[in-house]
């Protein structure tokens, strides 16, 4: 494994550890809670929050893994419907953002399942006051959508999806836009990303098939 792999993966551990960061904090603090606490309502409320919490933590984990990780097993294709349930896990358990699945194809190559998660987690975040989020996916095309009242793309994402580097390298914020890039690239493919405008952001991935 060269050093540029290592420091990578760090990039990509960093981000994780960030966004479990909030779960796994709150989980803590409401054990704390739980722990003083004698009034009966007060109590179950602490439990309504640890319970909470633990599926908040679980459905990032599920997410990352297979974002990230080696999940899916040996096979070179990842059943579809593993994607889709780890998208609603992450987005569609508040009610904060509305999903819209349109992927025609059972299953995809790990690649194509990795780019598609972490350009729906991009869009997600994008949708900072919340919105609707609408992932599609047929023929080596893949097209997330992001609409909402407003969406923030940070310019360091942008350019890290389209390859482009600042002086100080890949952040751990940008990790998951580079490993978007570079899964594209190493597959041959491109992606392509619109001006958000009248509230609406596209994200699209051409990959060759094979």
């Amino acid at each position: 494994m060269t050093n540029h792999s290592v420091e990578f993966a760090s990039l990509l551990c960093s981000r994780l550890c960030h966004d479990l960061l909030s779960p796994v904090g709150a989980l803590n603090n409401g054990i704390e809670l739980l722990a003083d606490e004698t009034d009966p309502e007060m109590r179950a409320r602490c439990m309504e929050l640890l319970a909470e919490s633990a599926r908040a933590s679980a459905n990032k984990l599920k997410f990352f893994r297979l974002a990230f990780g080696a999940a899916g097993g040996f096979a070179d294709n990842v059943d579809t419907r593993e994607a889709r349930g780890a998208i609603e896990g992450l987005f569609g358990t508040d009610g904060r953002i509305q999903l819209g699945w349109m992927v025609s194809e059972p299953a995809l190559p790990k690649g194509a399942i990795k780019i598609l998660l972490n350009l729906a987690l991009i869009a997600g975040d994008a949708l900072v006051r919340g919105g609707r989020l609408d992932i599609g996916a047929e023929g080596g095309e893949i097209v997330v959508r992001a609409e909402g009242q407003r969406l923030v793309l940070d310019p360091e994402l942008r350019n890290a999806l389209l390859g482009k580097q600042g002086e100080g390298g890949i952040t751990p914020r940008a990790a998951a836009a580079w490993l978007v890039h570079s899964l594209a690239a190493d597959m041959g493919g491109e992606i392509k990303i619109s001006e958000p405008e009248q509230g609406v952001l596209l994200f699209g991935a051409i990959l060759p098939q094979h």
